[in-house]
C-alpha cells in the first residue's frame, strides 16, 4: 500500500494540529514503516470539542430528520463496504491480525454502522395521559450531546463502529481517540463519513498518547458523554476523569473468559470452540475464552482433542489466507505474554504445547500455547494475558464450574458447551458476566449488546441499550384547563 501519513480529522478536514512530534507505525509482523500519525496535543483536542461543540449546537446534524440521518449512515456504509479491501489491509498491517479476521471485522464494521442507521428513524419517546385530570406528560428522548470516544488498538475498525455510528443515529457529535497504536482505519473512516455527507464537525478524530490526549479529552468540561473500550486500569482512570465535571460515562474493560465444557457436549465443536476462544486475533481479544473448564470424566480425551488440532496451527505472514496467529501488537506486549508464560511454569502448571516466541521470524510471533492443571492461584488463572495462551482447569460438577468461572475481578463473557439446555439455563443464570454464550464462541450480532460486570466495567454497546446510551430522556408535564391553586386567596385578589 506505502507508507501512509495522517494529520489530525477536525471539522470536516484533515489539518496539520499543533502538536510537535508524529508517532511511527511499523507493522507488527514485519517491522516495516507503514504509517504515521499526528502526536495530538490539549490543544488540537480542545480545537477538536470545539468543532464538535459549534456542530451539535448550531450545525444541522442534530435538527436533521431520523430518516435524513439514517440516509447519510447508509451512504456511510456503503462507502466502508466500497473501500472494504483497503481498510482491510491497513488492519493487517497496523494490528497484525490474519486477513480473515481482518475482513470480519471490516464487514461488522458495514452491519454495525447499517443497523445504527435504523434507530435514527426509531428514535421515540412515551406520552401518559393518564396521571390526571388536564395533565399530559410526554417523555422524550434526546441526544447526549457531544461525546467523547476512546477505542483500542486489537479491533480499531469494528469498536469505532460500535460507538460512533451509534452516536451519530442519536444526532450526538463526536471526538474519537483511536490508539496510537493503530490509528489509521479511524481517519480512513472518519474521511468516509464526510464524503457521505456528514456535516463538518460532526466526527472528529485526534490522535495521540493517552497522557496528552486521552486524559485530556475524558476530563473536558465541553464533553458530555464518555464511551471507552480498553484496559480496566485505563478505564478505572477514564471514569475519575469524568467525575472531575459528573459526566456519565460507559467503560467496557478486560476479561478473563471461562469456556466451560460439559461431558454430555458436542465435543468436536467445543474443539473448535475452545481454539477460538483463545487463538481467534491472536488471543488479543477482551471476550477471549481463555480459562478452559473441562469436566473431569471427558477431560483427557478433549484435551488431547484440543492439543492436537492446535499444533496444526500456522503462525506466520498475516496477509497469508492460511494463517491462523498472526503477529502480537507490539514488542513490549510480546515479552509480557511470555513472562505469563514463565510463570506459569514456574506456579506449576503443566506445559503440554509450545511456550516459546515463534523463531526465525521478523515480527513480534509467539507459538500457540496451552496449559493443563492450571490452579486458580496461578497467575495465568487470575491475570488478562491478551495472548495465545490457554490455560486448562479440571472440574467435576456444575457448581465446581461457576465457582470456578466466578472466581474472577472480572465479569465480561462465558462460554457454556452442553447439549442439555436444564445445565445451559441453570448455569447461565448463575454466571456472573453480561455476556453469556451457549454452544458457540465470540459469536453475536449487531442487535445483541455487550456488557460487563465487576472489572469488565459498565454501560453498553451494540443493541437498542448500546444507542440509548448516547441518548438522554427529558419530561415534559403539561397542564391544560384550570389548574387548583395550593395557597388560598387572600386580601381580595
Amino acid at each position: 500500500m506505502g507508507m501512509r501519513s495522517y494529520q489530525q480529522f477536525i471539522g470536516g478536514r484533515f489539518v496539520a494540529g499543533t502538536g510537535t512530534g508524529s508517532i511511527e507505525r511499523r507493522a507488527p509482523a514485519s517491522g516495516e514503516r507503514v504509517a504515521t500519525y499526528a502526536e495530538g496535543s490539549p490543544t488540537d483536542v480542545d480545537l477538536a470539542v470545539e468543532s464538535a461543540r459549534i456542530a451539535f449546537e448550531e450545525g444541522p446534524w442534530p435538527r436533521l430528520s431520523g430518516i435524513e440521518r439514517a440516509e447519510v449512515l447508509n451512504r456511510f456504509a456503503e462507502l466502508i463496504s466500497a473501500n472494504r479491501e483497503r481498510l482491510v489491509r491497513i488492519e493487517v498491517e497496523e494490528v497484525g491480525k490474519p486477513i480473515r479476521f481482518a475482513r470480519g471485522d471490516i464487514d461488522g464494521a458495514i452491519g454495525l454502522t447499517r443497523y445504527a442507521a435504523s434507530f435514527a428513524m426509531q428514535m421515540a419517546g412515551l406520552s401518559y395521559t393518564n396521571i390526571g385530570e388536564g395533565k399530559t406528560a410526554l417523555v422524550t428522548r434526546e441526544p447526549a450531546g457531544v461525546v467523547a470516544l476512546i477505542t483500542p488498538w486489537n479491533f480499531p475498525a469494528l469498536i469505532l463502529s460500535q460507538k460512533v455510528p451509534f452516536a451519530l443515529a442519536a444526532g450526538c457529535t463526536v471526538v474519537l481517540k483511536p490508539s496510537e497504536f493503530t490509528s489509521g482505519s479511524a481517519f480512513e473512516i472518519a474521511a468516509l463519513a464526510s464524503e457521505a455527507g456528514l456535516p463538518a464537525g460532526a466526527f472528529n478524530v485526534v490522535s495521540g498518547y493517552g497522557a496528552a490526549v486521552g486524559d485530556h479529552l475524558t476530563a473536558h468540561p465541553g464533553i458530555d458523554f464518555v464511551s471507552f473500550t480498553g484496559s480496566t486500569r485505563t478505564g478505572s482512570r477514564v471514569v475519575a476523569n469524568t467525575s472531575r465535571h459528573l459526566v456519565k460515562s460507559s467503560v467496557e474493560l478486560g476479561g478473563k473468559s471461562a469456556n466451560i465444557v460439559f461431558a454430555d457436549a458436542d465435543l468436536d465443536a467445543a474443539t473448535d470452540g475452545a481454539l477460538m476462544g483463545v487463538f481467534f486475533n491472536n488471543g488479543e481479544c477482551c471476550v477471549s475464552g481463555s480459562r478452559l473448564f473441562v469436566q473431569s470424566s471427558v477431560a483427557d480425551e478433549f484435551i488431547a482433542k484440543v492439543v492436537a488440532r492446535a499444533r496444526t496451527m500456522k503462525v506466520g505472514n498475516p496477509f497469508d489466507e492460511d494463517t491462523d496467529i498472526g503477529a502480537l501488537i507490539d514488542g513490549n506486549h510480546l515479552e509480557k505474554v511470555a513472562g505469563f508464560i514463565r510463570d506459569g511454569i514456574e506456579d506449576g502448571a503443566e506445559l503440554v504445547l509450545g511456550g516459546n516466541i515463534a523463531a526465525g521470524m521478523p515480527g513480534h510471533f509467539h507459538e500457540a500455547t496451552i496449559f493443563d492443571r492450571v490452579e486458580p492461584r496461578m497467575a495465568i488463572f487470575r491475570e488478562e494475558i491478551f495472548g495465545p495462551v490457554l490455560s486448562i482447569t479440571r472440574f467435576n460438577t456444575a457448581d465446581d464450574a461457576v465457582r470456578l468461572a466466578n472466581d474472577t475481578v472480572y465479569g465480561l463473557s462465558n462460554y457454556i458447551w452442553s447439549k442439555n439446555i436444564d445445565t445451559v439455563l441453570t448455569v447461565a443464570k448463575r454466571l456472573r458476566s453480561g455476556w453469556v454464550q451457549a454452544n458457540t464462541i465470540i459469536d453475536g450480532a449487531p442487535q445483541l449488546p455487550l456488557t460487563g460486570v465487576k472489572g469488565s466495567g459498565f454501560g453498553y454497546e451494540m443493541g437498542q441499550a448500546g444507542f440509548e446510551e448516547f441518548t438522554q430522556l427529558k419530561t415534559l408535564l403539561i397542564q391544560t384547563g384550570p389548574r387548583a391553586s395550593v395557597f388560598p386567596i387572600r386580601g381580595g385578589q
